[in-house]
This record gives structure tokens, C-alpha cells and sequence, in this order.
């Protein structure tokens, strides 16, 4: 599913007025730069429905270059080729793969093991990078105001016990036939789950990218 062209212009718009106001130095140009966020703000409000104010202050908080955000999630299997799922309390208690967004002075391997260890209580190894994929190119819903990448690993366990946490309300190992239907699609996708599934099941194949 495509992201709508409101969505796509006002990234793009409020990703230079960021980037502008980082480097300019001329007064004249930064008040360009700040019209065009709140422009980018007032598309925004316009396609979501949500409060231009809340959306401008939201761009405000931005600063220094604009890049893509960058998110983790992680595929662990059982002996019995089973992969890890979490129930998600901050979407309805939905089901999801351990992730989320990295942290600073960690690499996204270890940001990668830490959620798995913060969502589901086991420990793991990561083994491989299997999927680096645009999240606006993926079909997830709903949107997010800015551009993510997400880094699908998997992961070997290496101890632990299931145990929840503040973001997770329940943690179990789902057989590939048997993966449930109400997924957190802001997180990841059933064709995501497979192609998680064929990485495990095949460790040579190629890191996937988009």
C-alpha cells in the first residue's frame, strides 16, 4: 500500500526546512526555513487530522540534519523453529516481533539483543542482518510522520525466561503455520514474519534491502 503523496511532500518539506535551519546563517533565510515547516506542519494536519500546533511543535523538536529514524526488530527461534512474538501494550496488546528504536552509544546489534532482553526477559546473540527495508515502502499502518529504517536481525537465544515487561503483556513462540492475525502493523508485516521465517531456515541467504 502506497503512502499517500500529502504524506511523502511534507517529510520532504520539513526534512529541508530542518537541514536549513541547521546550516543557515543568514536571518532571512532561516524565517524561510521556519515558514516552510509550518507549512510542512499544516499538510501534515491537513492529511492525518491531527492539530497543526501539535504537529509544528513536534518538527520543532527536530535539529541537525535529517536522516531516517532508525528501528530494530528481531527474529529468535526456538528448537523447534518456532519465532518469539510479543503482545504490544502500547497497540492494544497486538502481536509483534521484539524491537524498537535504537539507542545512542549502543550499535544496532546490541540496541537489536537489548529490546529482545527489556520485551521478552531472554537473552540472545545476534547472528545476521536479514532485512534493511524503508518502512514507507512496506504497507505499514498507519503512517509515520517521518522517514524510518528498519533493521530486521536474527537472533540466537542464549538464556532467559519468558517474562513481560511495561511494553508487553504477554510473550510466547508461534509455529510459522500459526502466526497470529492481529499484528501491530506499525511494527511488522505477515510477509516480513516469512521472510524472517525463510532467513532462519536458510542462514546463507543474502541480507534483503530496498
Amino acid at each position: 500500500m502506497a503512502e499517500p503523496n500529502w504524506l511523502l511532500w511534507a517529510r520532504e518539506l520539513q526534512g529541508i526546512s530542518q537541514t536549513g535551519l541547521t546550516y543557515a546563517r543568514d536571518p532571512f533565510d532561516k524565517e524561510r526555513y521556519e515558514m516552510l515547516r509550518t507549512l510542512a506542519a499544516r499538510m501534515m494536519a491537513e492529511g492525518s487530522g491531527l492539530p497543526a500546533g501539535k504537529i509544528e511543535t513536534l518538527f520543532q523538536e527536530q535539529s541537525g540534519y535529517a536522516t531516517p529514524k532508525l528501528e530494530v526488530r528481531v527474529g529468535v527461534f526456538d528448537k523447534d523453529d518456532r519465532i518469539l512474538m510479543v503482545r504490544e501494550v502500547l497497540d492494544h496488546n497486538k502481536w509483534t516481533v521484539p524491537g524498537g528504536w535504537t539507542d545512542v552509544n549502543l550499535t544496532a546489534a546490541d540496541c537489536a539483543a537489548k529490546e529482545v532482553w527489556e520485551e521478552t526477559g531472554y537473552t540472545v546473540r545476534i547472528t545476521k542482518l536479514a532485512m534493511a527495508l524503508d518502512r514507507s515502502t512496506q504497507g505499514h499502518q498507519p503512517p509515520e510522520a517521518f522517514t524510518v529504517t528498519k533493521l530486521f536481525f536474527l537472533g540466537e537465544l542464549t538464556g532467559g525466561s519468558p517474562t513481560t515487561s511495561l511494553e508487553t503483556s504477554e510473550v510466547r513462540f508461534f509455529a510459522r503455520d500459526a502466526i497470529p492475525s492481529d499484528l501491530s502493523t506499525g511494527r511488522v508485516l505477515p510477509h516480513q514474519i516469512e521472510r524472517l521465517f525463510a532467513h532462519h531456515a536458510t542462514p546463507t541467504l543474502p541480507t534483503e534491502f530496498d
